[in-house]
């Protein structure tokens, strides 16, 4: 296969696309789970409520987040590859806010099994600070990708 620029050739609009819907499934999924903790945490510890919670949790992360993440990484470096970005430096940036966005998800995940174990260590106020973290780095980076700053 050639790696050289197009390489996607009338797939790269396909792709495209395909990485735009993936990263919507994983942006909505990162905004659902700390409300999920929000309310897992409200639930009495032990009881059936919070067990709901707990299974809630790791189906959205079996089921959304991590074959999103999965999909965004190599989508989106297919899509880098066809169009050279990796010598642009607003792609730069914005990698370095996409590792970001995949190091939030590994907290939501180690988050959820610090709740599935009854070991909260956040008030629900933090939470709802946190649930902002992902709405702000994708509007960063889709100023990055649609206006090309450097």
């Amino acid at each position: 296969m050639d790696w050289g620029l197009n390489w996607l050739g009338a797939a790269y609009p396909w792709v495209l696309a395909a990485h735009v819907i993936f990263v919507m499934f994983l942006i909505a999924a990162l905004f659902m789970m700390p409300r999920f903790f929000v309310y897992h945490q409200e639930a009495e510890a032990g009881s059936d409520e919070a067990a709901k919670w707990v299974a809630r949790e790791a189906r959205l992360k079996r089921i959304i987040l991590d074959p999103a993440l999965g999909m965004v990484w190599l989508l989106g470096l297919a899509l880098a590859f066809n169009v050279g970005a990796f010598a642009q430096g607003w792609f730069h940036a914005k990698l370095v806010l996409v590792l970001a966005l995949t190091g939030y998800h590994g907290w939501a995940t180690a988050y959820a099994k610090k709740l599935a174990r009854g070991e909260p260590t956040l008030t629900n106020r933090q939470l709802r600070l946190m649930n902002e973290i992902p709405g702000v780095l994708t509007a960063i980076v889709v100023v990055l990708v649609i206006v090309k700053p450097f």
